[in-house]
């Protein structure tokens, strides 16, 4: 039995400049794929999410040693877990704003975030 004559054919990867990217998108003819932890990378470093986070457990922390310790425990919480939802959702949010802006389109093709296939 020959398996490699069963496999589907690996997808075409294709190089579409931006305004052929949104036709063929909107014809719902290609599909994006992120690469999910590049994408959450990208986006920490474009949101500055680690200058976000290190102010906000620092509040926690004082908060903490001041006497409020379940509120300063809650920060540090919130300081943790905001970051890790923002990153979750990467691929979402960055799908929704590469449709609108061609550079970041070009930023995510040239880090490897995305990749644009043909549908079958």
């Amino acid at each position: 039995m020959n398996t490699v004559a069963n496999q589907p054919a690996a997808p075409e990867i294709l190089t579409l400049d931006y305004p052929a990217f949104i036709d063929a998108y909107g014809k719902g003819e290609v599909i994006v794929n992120f690469e999910r932890k590049a994408a959450a990378k990208f986006l920490a470093a474009r949101m500055l999410l680690p200058l976000f986070m290190l102010p906000i457990l620092g509040i926690g922390v004082s908060l903490a040693l001041i006497g409020w310790l379940w509120t300063g425990l809650a920060v540090i919480g919130l300081a943790i877990l905001i970051p890790r939802v923002v990153k979750g959702g990467a691929p979402h949010f960055l799908m929704q704003q590469l449709l609108q802006d061609e550079g970041l389109y070009r930023e995510l093709l040239a880090a490897n975030v995305i990749e644009v296939v043909r549908r079958v």
